[in-house]
Formats: structure tokens, C-alpha cells, sequence
């Protein structure tokens, strides 16, 4: 080979490699930028979360987000747009920018906090028992998820307390309906209802009605003996309360109050009973 072949292919090679070289600078430098421009936007949208803005300082956070998607800060970019929406109460935005969290983010090492605050998001839109029960549901289902995923959390623990408020709320659907029977006389149904409370809201409130209330309207269709088993069931765990002093009137002077033990007792043990 030439000297003159050597030289050309030298330089063939030196003008490439100051090209690719030149790539390499020119992607480190835009790569530089659109991080510096994230941080930016990022800094904006918190400032503007301080300020009371939340519409504004979601969108700098779904900027951010997008500028480098592939960075640290994009996920806790689009989890601050979400409770951007959230501290204002725009509800419907939060949950949206939560959901999409969840499936673009599923390895973020704080994802739990990403499904507690959508399980708020649910929560605080709850009105009463006898509205829409969409919120009421989806909330009940985050939380208790939050409780078997991580259970040794603070989270887990906020999602036990809220989750009794819940059942006390599906609870008194369940009592306000049953009440809605029997003023129809439909007795049926309103067993039905008082059973469910029974069944599945043991620990809340509205037990004690619900035993009294299936006491009533079995005295009512002549079924005696039902109704005196769960006048048992009352008296053995709630005889201080009022409810037991109206079902003991519903009887005659015959029929006698059943003694409880002194020590504490559970209430699920002794509702087998009569099962």
C-alpha cells in the first residue's frame, strides 16, 4: 500500500472520529440542558404549589416530567402533579394523573404513597351513605390493598382508621334501607339489610339496631322464637344499651332477660350461635 493510501485513510478516520466526537459533545450538552430545564420547571411548579396555584403548578410538573422523562425527578415530577390537583380538591385530575402513575411508574420506591393519596382521593369525596357509593367502594378497595401490601406502614395503619369510617358509612346505608322495608312492610328485605350489618359491619355502631330491628319485625310476622334469639344475642353483648331496653318492651312480662357473664366477650363468638 501507498504512502499516499496510508494518508488518506488516516485522515478518513481522524474526520470521523471528530465527528462522532462532536455527536457525543452535542447530545451531552442537550441532555445537560433539557435536565437543567426540568429542574427549572420542577423549582416553578413548586413555587407555584406555595402560592395556592395548583392548576398552574401541575402543568410545571407535567412539564418537567416530560423535558427528561427518563430521569430520577420525573416520577416525583408526575406525583406532584397529582397532589397539585389534590390539595385544591380537583379530585377527577388527581385521580387521572394517579392512575397513569401507577402504570408508568410501578418500581417507584414510594409508590405507596402514590396509591394511599388515590385512595384519598376517593375518600373525601364520600357525602353519605345514601349517595352515589362509587367513592365509597373504590376507597374501601385502595385502602384494605394498602393494608395487605404494606402492612407495617403509617400508611397501613391511617388505612385501618379509615377503613372503620367506611364500614360505618356502608353500614348505615345498609340500616337506612332496611328502616325504607319495613315502613313498606317489606320484611323480607329489611332482614336482609339488618343481617348484612350483622355479617359484615360487626365491629361498627349500627349492630345494635340492626339486632334490635330483626327482633321487631320477627315479633311482628309471628315468628317468636327467632325474634328471642336475637334478643339473646343483643342482651349478651349490648345490655346497657338502648337499643335492648326497646327490644325488651317489644316482649311480655314472661319473658325473661338472659344474664351475661361479667368477663368481656366477643361478639363474633357468640353470633354463631343463632346462625
Amino acid at each position: 500500500m501507498s504512502l499516499k493510501n496510508l494518508v488518506s485513510i488516516f485522515l478518513i478516520f481522524i474526520f470521523f472520529f471528530s465527528c462522532s466526537k462532536k455527536e457525543i459533545e452535542k447530545s451531552v450538552i442537550k441532555e445537560t440542558n433539557l435536565e437543567l430545564q426540568m429542574i427549572e420547571a420542577y423549582k416553578a411548579g413548586l413555587d407555584e404549589l406555595n402560592k395556592g396555584d395548583a392548576l398552574f403548578a401541575a402543568k410545571k410538573f407535567n412539564e418537567a416530567e416530560i423535558l427528561f422523562p427518563q430521569s430520577d425527578v420525573a416520577p416525583r415530577a408526575a406525583l406532584m402533579a397529582a397532589y397539585s390537583y389534590y390539595s385544591q380538591n380537583y379530585y377527577a385530575d388527581a385521580i387521572a394523573e394517579l392512575d397513569r402513575f401507577l402504570k408508568v411508574y410501578p418500581n417507584f420506591k414510594n409508590i405507596v404513597y402514590a396509591e394511599y393519596l388515590l385512595g384519598l382521593c376517593y375518600y373525601e369525596q364520600i357525602v353519605d351513605e345514601k349517595k352515589d357509593l362509587n367513592s365509597i367502594e373504590n376507597s374501601k378497595k385502595i385502602f384494605s390493598r394498602i393494608i395487605n401490601k404494606y402492612p407495617n406502614t403509617d400508611f397501613a395503619l391511617d388505612s385501618e382508621f379509615k377503613l372503620d369510617l367506611i364500614n360505618d358509612i356502608l353500614a348505615a346505608k345498609e340500616i337506612y334501607i332496611g328502616r325504607y322495608y319495613v315502613e313498606r312492610n317489606k320484611w323480607i328485605a329489611a332482614i336482609n339489610r339488618f343481617k348484612t350489618v350483622i355479617d359484615d359491619y360487626e365491629t361498627t355502631i349500627y349492630v345494635e339496631e340492626a339486632l334490635h330491628r330483626l327482633v321487631e319485625i320477627y315479633y311482628i310476622i309471628g315468628l317468636e322464637e327467632e325474634a328471642k334469639k336475637y334478643a339473646n344475642l343483643l342482651g349478651y353483648n349490648y345490655q346497657s344499651s338502648e337499643w335492648y331496653k326497646q327490644t325488651y318492651n317489644i316482649f311480655n312480662k314472661d319473658y325473661k332477660i338472659v344474664k351475661t357473664k361479667k368477663e368481656k366477650t366477643f361478639f363474633k363468638r357468640f353470633k354463631s350461635l343463632f346462625e
